[in-house]
């Protein structure tokens, strides 16, 4: 049976999933920003500055609004966007008020695992979904030749 461990854990990848997207969609949401300010022929440092800092006091929802409002590209994706934001903001700001006692319970425990499985997926599936519109196919990647030696070891500063 499921323990709270297990609960917390899944709780934290699925919020984890949910920044993945946030941070994809601000990209986005980045590129769109200094392309219309000409940044990229005409380099501005400061105005740089400052679309990146609107954009990184935007709530996931206000990102997927004014990605929209900005190119065509995430139409197709609407509906799987709509569905992530709708159980980011249930993982964020509900899940556990809306479980309550479930979690002194196995089966209580159960119920709260399958609801963030289900979270995850959805975000999860929302975040590969933009992801290849960058060019990144998370499927196609072979997880079993990847050297984890190879792999970042240390955040580099922002």
């Amino acid at each position: 049976m499921p323990t709270l461990d297990d609960v917390y854990r899944k709780f934290g990848e699925t919020a984890e999933a949910a920044q993945l997207l946030e941070t994809d969609l601000g990209t986005i949401a980045l590129t769109i920003g200094c392309t219309a300010a000409d940044l990229l022929e005409n380099p501005d440092s400061q105005k740089a500055t400052e679309i990146y800092q609107r954009i990184n006091r935007q709530t996931l929802g206000q990102l997927l609004k004014n990605v929209r409002g900005s190119t065509e590209t995430l139409d197709h994706l609407a509906d799987l966007l709509d569905r992530a934001l709708k159980a980011r903001n249930k993982l964020s700001h509900s899940f556990y008020r809306r479980h309550n006692f479930r979690r002194n319970s196995d089966e209580g425990r159960k119920i709260m695992l399958d609801d963030l499985e289900a979270m995850h997926v959805t975000i999860f599936n929302a975040w590969k979904a933009v992801l290849l519109l960058s060019g990144v196919d998370l499927d196609a990647i072979d997880y079993d030749a990847v050297d984890l030696d190879d792999l970042p070891k240390q955040h580099l500063p922002i």
